[in-house]
């Protein structure tokens, strides 16, 4: 990792090359991607086997591309006992946290004057595509994250779609799938499935909304299917930032960083620290730890390539920086985690203290992992079940109250040029 220290040339570039991630990593990528897109839209199943064949090297027949009932209860038998029940705690966990948002999202708002009545109702999505990564490991967490959500929040069908593998896919993806209650599965993946989502095939049907983390094609294409239909975010790589005042052993500082180093080659990790010293102890740890580590190759491509230590003055310095960069993971590794949490305006999620590694989040804790990326915690939110809600405004006036309102309208209407919106409420009150 290199390492940055605060008032030294450097230092401010690098910061800014991290604030400035988003449009480094996806615009250039749009050409190819809005090709495949046309091409999905215009032949539908064919494209979709034609380009599966070609990312994948799998070649699945029209009528296997959703996956049966039958093969999601053979997946049951596949999954070991143990992780079983593990996939169905953390369903559990998953489920329990959603439905306790949802308890204060999903409620009528009225309000009443004479002659008015105002009110606000919700309701959930009808039909939502999830996304679940496949090519380089499997993700029964994702499937978890993605679907229960929508689930509680009532929507009434979830579509599954996620990259064929030569093996089939994964059991423990196909289980936490039931788990969550997604209705119909597809083995297909790349921009070619969120094209399927989001227009529709003959296969695969249209989609209200998309949700669910992918490569940077994957991000690419919601990014140009958005307006078509809804998309929860546009997802970069994965990113971790952990501030250590010394008092968490760098063992678990080493830890924490490559487990996030060795989702991608082009995952962000960095250490901001007070102590110099003790960052050159969690890279001699980061280097023990990666030599015994099966994905050590892809761990330290992204920590040379992204991973830096950034070496600050104090906590007040770390906390301003952590701001500006606003990582998807926050850890704060420090004697006193809940005096600094004020001081946190931009995360994507926060982990607080010593015992509390990003990993547990990413799997048991009950708070969703997919969280916003590449800087967009500035203004986004983790997933959770207000994504699949959507509000409608119901409005009901009487003779009586609309004319309490007539000069007002006629006001507006005459400053906005609109002749034909006081008129609209002229004549219904000239009528006797």
């Amino acid at each position: 990792m290199k390492i940055y220290r605060a008032g030294e040339r450097g230092f401010d570039r690098y910061i800014s090359e991290v604030e400035g991630r988003l449009a480094q990593d996806g615009l250039r990528l749009e050409r190819g991607v809005r090709s495949i897109i046309k091409d999905v839209r215009r032949r539908g199943d064919k494209s979709l086997v034609h380009y599966t064949q070609v990312f994948d090297g799998i070649r699945i027949p029209i009528h296997q591309l959703q996956v049966k009932r039958t093969e999601v209860r053979e997946a049951y038998r596949k999954v070991p006992r143990d992780f079983l029940e593990t996939l169905k705690q953390a369903a559990h966990r998953v489920r329990k946290f959603h439905q306790l948002l949802s308890k204060r999202l999903i409620l009528p708002m009225k309000g009443e004057e004479k002659g008015i009545r105002l009110e606000q109702v919700t309701r959930p999505l009808e039909k939502v595509g999830i996304y679940v990564p496949g090519g380089k490991a499997s993700y029964p967490s994702t499937v978890l994250m993605a679907a229960i959500p929508a689930k509680v929040a009532g929507v009434q069908e979830i579509l599954m779609v996620t990259p064929p593998q030569k093996e089939g896919i994964s059991p423990a993806v196909l289980v936490a799938a039931d788990l969550a209650g997604v209705d119909r599965i597809y083995q297909v993946g790349g921009v070619q499935a969120i094209a399927a989502l989001a227009f529709g095939t003959e296969s695969i049907p249209k989609v209200d909304k998309i949700v669910g983390p992918g490569n940077q094609y994957v991000a690419a294409a919601k990014r140009l299917v958005y307006g078509e239909v809804d998309i929860d975010m546009v997802a970069g790589p994965s990113e971790i930032v952990i501030v250590s005042d010394e008092s968490t052993p760098p063992s678990f500082v080493a830890a924490d960083l490559i487990s996030q180093a060795e989702h991608d080659e082009i995952a962000m990790a960095i250490l901001i620290t007070t102590s110099e010293a003790f960052g050159r102890e969690v890279t001699k740890e980061i280097k023990r730890q990666l030599s015994s580590l099966k994905r050590r190759r892809v761990a330290s491509a992204s920590l040379h390539r992204r991973g830096a230590l950034l070496v600050v003055k104090d906590l007040e310095q770390a906390l301003k920086l952590v701001n500006r960069i606003a990582p998807e993971h926050l850890e704060l590794a420090v004697s006193r985690p809940f005096s600094l949490i004020k001081n946190v305006k931009h995360a994507g999620a926060v982990f607080l203290g010593p015992h509390t590694p990003e990993a547990i989040g990413d799997y048991m804790a009950g708070p969703n992992h997919i969280l916003p990326t590449s800087g967009t915690a500035r203004f986004s939110s983790p997933l959770g079940v207000e994504d699949f809600i959507k509000r409608t405004n119901l409005v009901r006036f009487t003779k009586s109250a609309l004319k309490r309102f007539e000069k007002d309208v006629k006001r507006f209407a005459e400053w906005e040029g609109l002749e034909g919106h006081y008129r609209a409420v002229q004549i219904r009150i000239r009528r006797p």
